[in-house]
């Protein structure tokens, strides 16, 4: 792997990967969800938009027709802790990926037909994803309210109409100097390149763009629930009901600390053979799905403190959202008690490590997992170590991980229909 900070403080990270001939650029800013300000929910996400509607020297869907014109695929997304752009493009194409990124870091096209039009279209997203399907927003949107305090853990990062419909270009334009600036980026490629060449190209276009203060990122932190914290929430469009619950862990930057959380969710909740799934399902047919996992967005790598411990159950009507949780409660106790043996660690890490690998085989995956891994810990080369980290978590660390999620949690039930 090699690395190199430009003089406007952009992180540059590369690994050379000649298995084909493909290449990922990816972009990471640091700025989500939680960076949003009072009043202006969804207001990371509604930028990301924002950023494909033209640039300083490309017009409106210029970007995407320069990048399917030449065999490749892009797209964005915006999480609790930051906004993500990338191309995967055929390797000859590498400057061509690194130009247009580098072209809306250094000026995008704020007009105000661009930030009405991009209004809508969020809008219209959140009709499709949230409003209009069963489920939606459960428990993503819906359990930081009952598992938080603060705003900035708590609010919906979706964003609310009223404040979507209050943006004004000059809130456009104060996020881009503020967020987007060189210093608060990471740059990540990997493919069929030169690093070298890559860490020249970069110079080149992304070189020029001035540097600009780094915000300094807010204290985040709030104290845990105080005993159980519980909310209804009623879905008309929901066929059956459902029930969250979460616990809060250790910072995910130690992850010493943090992996039993991860390997316990991994033990409680994924294949046939977990104990949640053996049970709830399986045996007792009280539940119809079960997931569990670390982090509201579901990727345990990819978070930063405060995150949750969280498991979802969907049941049939004719089981109560107490027998679910009284279930749960007993199958952590029974880990707390007797621990696991050695084979069921073994099983699950394997799993884990093959999962993990598969995600971070191609290039693209590989590319994303470096940028989080700097972004958010500095240290590109931990998307190497992971395997060998997962490998040294103990029996005995899984057991008293199990022994600390007890009654201060957040839960929330979803019931199908209206409220009483």
């Amino acid at each position: 792997m090699t690395r190199a900070t430009l003089d406007n403080g952009l992180r540059v990270v590369v690994s050379e990967d000649r298995s084909s001939p493909v290449v990922a650029v990816a972009v990471y800013y640091d700025v989500g969800f939680r960076s949003e300000p009072e009043g202006r929910t969804g207001f990371a996400h509604l930028f990301e938009h924002l950023m494909f509607q033209g640039s300083a020297n490309l017009g409106k869907t210029e970007h995407f027709t320069q990048v399917q014109g030449n065999g490749g695929t892009l797209n964005g997304s915006t999480h609790l802790d930051y906004t993500n752009y990338y191309e995967l493009m055929p390797s000859g194409a590498l400057e061509l990926a690194l130009f247009l990124e580098a072209d809306r870091m250094r000026s995008v096209a704020l007009t105000q037909e661009n930030l009405d039009n991009q209004v809508a279209v969020v809008q219209n997203e959140i009709r499709v994803n949230v409003m209009n399907r069963p489920y939606g927003g459960f428990p993503w949107i819906l359990l930081p309210p009952v598992l938080y305090a603060t705003f900035t853990n708590s609010h919906n990062g979706y964003g609310d109409f009223v404040d979507l419909e209050s943006a004004t270009l000059q809130d456009a334009q104060g996020f881009f100097d503020r967020y987007y600036a060189p210093g608060n980026a990471v740059l990540s490629v990997v493919g069929d390149v030169d690093p070298e060449e890559v860490l020249r190209l970069a110079a080149q276009h992304f070189g020029d763009i001035p540097a600009r203060d780094v915000p300094a990122r807010g204290d985040f932190a709030e104290p845990p629930p105080a005993g159980e914290v519980r909310h209804v929430h009623h879905d008309p469009l929901a066929p059956a009901p459902a029930v969250a619950v979460a616990w809060r862990v250790p910072d995910p930057a130690d992850l010493e600390a943090y992996l039993p959380y991860v390997v316990l969710a991994e033990v409680l909740t994924d294949g046939d053979a977990s104990r949640l799934q053996d049970r709830m399902l399986m045996k007792d047919r009280t539940a119809t799905s079960i997931g569990g996992y670390l982090g509201i967005m579901g990727d345990p790598l990819d978070a930063r403190d405060p995150t949750p411990f969280l498991i979802e159950v969907h049941h049939p009507a004719e089981v109560s959202a107490d027998v679910v949780l009284a279930t749960v409660d007993e199958e952590l106790a029974r880990l707390a008690a007797d621990g696991l043996d050695d084979a069921e660690l073994a099983r699950t890490v394997a799993r884990m490590r093959a999962r993990y690998l598969r995600e971070v085989d191609p290039v693209l995956g590989r590319a994303q997992a470096m940028a989080v891994c700097e972004q958010q810990r500095g240290r590109a080369e931990l998307v190497n170590e992971v395997p060998g980290l997962l490998d040294a978590v103990t029996r005995e660390q899984v057991q008293a991980a199990a022994a600390t999620l007890r009654g201060d949690r957040a839960v929330l039930e979803l019931r199908p229909g209206g409220a009483a």
